[in-house]
């Protein structure tokens, strides 16, 4: 049987064979029985044996080489501006580097590194307007920025975020990074936002950046935002007690983040398994930041919770995919299964370090290597030029 061909020769239809482990980003089912992937237009149609699913043929194929697989990443917490481009670290190329380390969403927590950014009901409503406008059609190398995230600031009212919803704006920043630091009014803003479809998160910790507040425990569990954002600290985390308080009372999702206080992420990974809520753990960077710019962060963050913090690698891999993925609403996305795009990322040990395998070596603390990234179907990078480099290569070979 023959299959359709896009545009410039490149194959609808594609396999990826000999694959090894397959973390599939979902926390229920994080390892499927297959080593067969294939993709049409973008998308996941079939996942299983090759010994059962046969061969196939007129289409590309990629021999993976026993290399494993994840789903790419989604960054929960990141600070965007405009275009590739950080203030804060004045650095250029920052998204694209990031891709190269494995992630290939990323969702703003709030443009508030802009220059001069404007605090007045029409400038807020503007920026974010901007920002979701300008992401949604600047993808550097393919990366997918969900951006214009609404900056809380005194006198926004309902009828704001209707407008702003009509206008595509689905994020509302950290609270307390605007003026609006009291419980009842982010509350009341957190419900219209809500009720708007939108999702939100608030500061947790200490001051971050000059014009932020310390936000509590009282004042997060008041506010009762989607996300707790970076319970480990932005960077300076609350007091043990503080944090535990959050976590046992708070239905919602619980960040950690790699630009915070990694004790801290520990303490709170800990709790999040004594309550039985992995499900609601998600990751992010909080970067650029003024620790600067870490494109390796979320891959970091996720070996340090399997070897640090006794979580099997593929639990972890599901922190940073399938559980960003259900907090955000994005069904498209953050598993590994069928109908959903074919964002990937192969991964497995890198040269030189210690472990059996891939697994093995993430559980000991080393970072696995990145051979090949494809965003919707499509290869965005071979061997990463940010992970040290792995055993095995992927690569498309005849079919």
């Amino acid at each position: 049987m023959q299959h359709s061909h896009k545009p410039g020769g490149e194959a609808s239809r594609l396999v990826i064979r000999n694959l090894g482990p397959i973390l599939t980003g979902d926390i229920a089912r994080p390892l499927a029985d297959a080593d067969t992937i294939v993709i049409e237009d973008g998308l996941i149609v079939a996942l299983g044996r090759e010994s059962v699913m046969g061969p196939g043929s007129g289409c590309a194929v990629i021999d993976a080489k026993g290399s494993a697989i994840m789903p790419g990443m989604i960054d929960n917490h990141a600070h965007p501006v405009m275009g590739d481009w950080t203030p804060r670290q004045n650095q250029l190329g920052w998204i694209e580097s990031t891709l190269h380390g494995g992630v290939t969403t990323l969702v703003s927590a709030g443009e508030v590194h802009v220059p001069g950014r404007p605090r007045d009901v029409v400038g807020v409503k503007a920026l974010a307007i901007t920002s979701q406008r300008t992401f949604s059609g600047f993808s550097p190398l393919g990366m997918k920025v969900l951006a214009g995230a609404l900056v809380l600031e005194p006198g926004l009212e309902e009828k704001d975020f209707e407008e702003l919803a009509a206008a595509g704006v689905t994020l509302i920043g950290e609270f307390g990074l605007g003026a609006i630091k009291d419980g009842p009014t982010g509350r009341k803003m957190i419900e219209w936002a809500r009720r708007n479809g939108m999702t939100s998160m608030t500061h947790t910790g200490g001051h971050s950046i000059p014009g932020s507040a310390r936000i509590g425990s009282e004042t997060v569990l008041e506010v009762d935002a989607d996300v707790a954002a970076h319970l480990n600290g932005g960077p300076t985390s609350l007091p043990e007690a503080e944090l535990r308080l959050i976590c046992e009372k708070s239905p919602r999702y619980l960040e950690i983040v790699h630009n915070g206080n990694m004790r801290a992420a520990l303490f709170v990974l800990g709790v999040i398994r004594e309550i039985g809520a992995l499900d609601r753990l998600v990751l992010g960077t909080d970067g650029p930041a003024g620790s600067g710019v870490q494109p390796l962060g979320m891959l970091r963050l996720v070996t340090m919770l399997a070897s640090l913090g006794d979580v099997a690698p593929e639990m972890a891999v599901c922190f940073a995919t399938g559980n960003v993925a259900r907090m955000r609403g994005l069904t498209d996305r953050g598993r590994i299964a069928e109908g959903l795009a074919a964002d990937l990322v192969f991964i497995d040990q890198a040269m030189g370090g210690a472990g059996e395998d891939v697994l093995d070596a993430m559980t000991l603390g080393n970072m696995p290597g990145i051979g090949m990234i494809l965003v919707d179907g499509v290869q965005r990078i071979g061997r990463s030029r940010n992970t040290p480099p792995s055993v095995t290569m992927p690569e498309f070979v005849a079919a």
